[in-house]
């Protein structure tokens, strides 16, 4: 069977690039495509000396340091990859990439990260952010995001199937693209964690301190509650705020930013990690599961998939909360810490759906059973 693999851009290895590495791993003689390919040669060695055959967006005037103001042309960019003459194409999408021509006789199988949420439910936010809400500039950004609105959802019937990484991103598409889509969680490396049975005495929120994060919210949580310490782990343009809702509490630690090593300790010994997002998963939710510690999180997103709660298994793995505020945080740590039902070996078991083995099977397990059916 002939195979190619089509990425949307190379510039880093993050999450939907450890995607790519277990797809690369399931069809090592796969061609790789992708608009572009600028990653650093110290951050290559997971394509396993593969160079993807990538578009003209490569050769576009500052395209190495700014391939994204080129998103207008990303949708004839990936409609210009050749892919007559193979079996199977499976995209890696959370832009273009789920958009890319196929052969009547291809099976094209989509794992979608995320439809374009600069173009959907956050396009607001985009434009205020980039200061792009107002003036000419704002203008011409609203009729761009409203071609590639039109154009996404006309590209989103061009999969065969489409695997969605949580329930909450199957949502998102059956709701802008009016598609059925299958879960199927991305791959965490779980054996890069092992459990810790005995905890310690306090909480650990980690987390980028970006407005979106809500790291304020447990700040202020905490604050309220003396008799209970929180570690807070990261750093980001939030962080002013966060400090500001800690006040002067000497329960709270900041710890800023920690190398991987300490904060793989951090999260064994933790009582139990917190996490206040809506995120569209959230690897790190799987790897604090796998360090053996329980979750509390917001129940909105990817925690509904990653976290069991008592209400839904009998060998529970942490606590979901219904609103980001402090008094909702602080009745959850209360609730926790009342139960005592959270067991180390448990928390690991859950996280073991998410390891790298699972993902790949379950792709090989899609593409079997659509090609059966096909």
């Amino acid at each position: 069977m002939k195979v190619a693999i089509v990425h949307e851009w190379l510039d880093t290895y993050a999450g939907s690039e450890r995607v790519l590495e277990q797809m690369l791993a399931v069809w090592p003689e796969a061609d790789l495509y992708a608009l572009c390919d600028f990653l650093p040669d110290r951050e290559r060695a997971f394509l396993g000396g593969k160079m993807p055959r990538t578009t003209f967006i490569q050769r576009l005037p500052f395209a190495r340091k700014r391939f994204r103001m080129y998103l207008g042309l990303m949708p004839l960019a990936i409609e210009s990859l050749d892919l007559s003459g193979y079996d199977l194409v499976v995209s890696s999408s959370h832009a273009v990439a789920k958009g890319a021509i196929t052969a009547p006789g291809t099976l094209h199988l989509s794992y979608v990260h995320s439809p374009m949420r600069y173009a959907w439910d956050l396009q607001a936010q985009y434009l205020r952010e980039s200061r792009l809400d107002r003036g000419l500039k704002g203008a011409y950004a609203r009729w761009l995001l409203h071609r590639l609105r039109l154009w996404d959802h006309a590209s989103a019937a061009r999969p065969d199937a489409i695997l969605a990484n949580s329930r909450y991103i199957a949502e998102r598409i059956r709701k802008v693209w009016r598609r059925e889509a299958e879960v199927l969680h991305p791959p965490v490396d779980t054996d890069a964690f092992t459990p810790v049975a005995e905890k310690q005495d306090f909480y650990l929120i980690a987390s980028r301190m970006v407005p979106y994060k809500r790291v304020d919210l447990a700040a202020a949580a905490f604050r309220r509650m003396p008799g209970r310490k929180l570690v807070i782990v990261g750093d980001g343009p939030q962080m002013p705020a966060v400090r500001a809702a800690a006040g002067d509490a000497p329960n709270i630690t900041f710890r800023g930013h920690v190398a991987k090593a300490e904060l793989v300790a951090l999260m064994q010994n933790a009582r139990a990690c917190l996490h206040i997002a809506e995120e569209d998963f959230g690897i790190a939710m799987v790897e604090a599961q796998a360090c053996g510690t329980p979750m509390l999180a917001f129940g909105r997103g990817g925690s509904r998939d990653i976290v069991r709660t008592p209400e839904d298994s009998d060998t529970p793995t942490g606590l979901l909360f219904d609103e980001q505020s402090p008094e909702a945080l602080i009745d959850t740590v209360e609730r926790f810490e009342a139960m005592r039902a959270f067991s180390p070996a448990a928390c690991r078991a859950n996280a073991e759906r998410f390891s790298a083995a699972a993902f790949r099977q379950g792709l090989r397990d899609a593409v079997a059973r659509h090609l059966r059916h096909g």
